[in-house]
């Protein structure tokens, strides 16, 4: 399994936005892909795919930026995931032959633990809060 680099990105961001929730602020595309060192150009299309999913607001104009439409602890992981990529984790087995349907009922389990997992995890739970900016050397 791999978490695909625009799924990373729409938790980053989302989880910067969800740092202003409830302030009278919108974000700016700069300020966020700064922020969260995303490129610009990439971040107009998942936060396209982030408003008309429901999970942010915008509005246009000089004044205008993002925000967060719900409460952070209202926005879980599988909201994210199912958003950006559909499933959490697709099945493609067919259930043929001899242990078919075994091995496929074992990675419907997985998909299930898996899922109850990400409706666990909120945004919230992604805010950095600490204002200084941590450097790895």
């Amino acid at each position: 399994m791999k978490l695909s680099v625009k799924v990373d990105y729409a938790c980053r961001v989302l989880a910067q936005l969800a740092r202003s929730y409830g302030r009278d602020e919108l974000a700016h595309i700069e300020s966020l892909a700064k922020a969260e060192g995303v490129p610009a150009n990439y971040l107009v299309q998942i936060l396209s795919e982030l408003r008309n999913g429901g999970l942010i607001s915008s509005k246009r104009g000089k004044q205008g930026g993002y925000a967060l439409a719900r409460p952070p602890e209202e926005v879980t992981l599988f909201d994210i995931v199912r958003l950006i990529e559909g499933d959490v984790l697709e099945l493609n087995g067919s259930g043929e032959g001899f242990s078919g349907a075994k091995v496929d009922t074992v990675w419907r389990s997985v998909r299930e633990t898996l899922e109850e997992k990400c409706r666990s995890c909120t945004l919230d739970m992604m805010v950095n809060t600490s204002s200084e900016e941590m450097y790895y050397i």
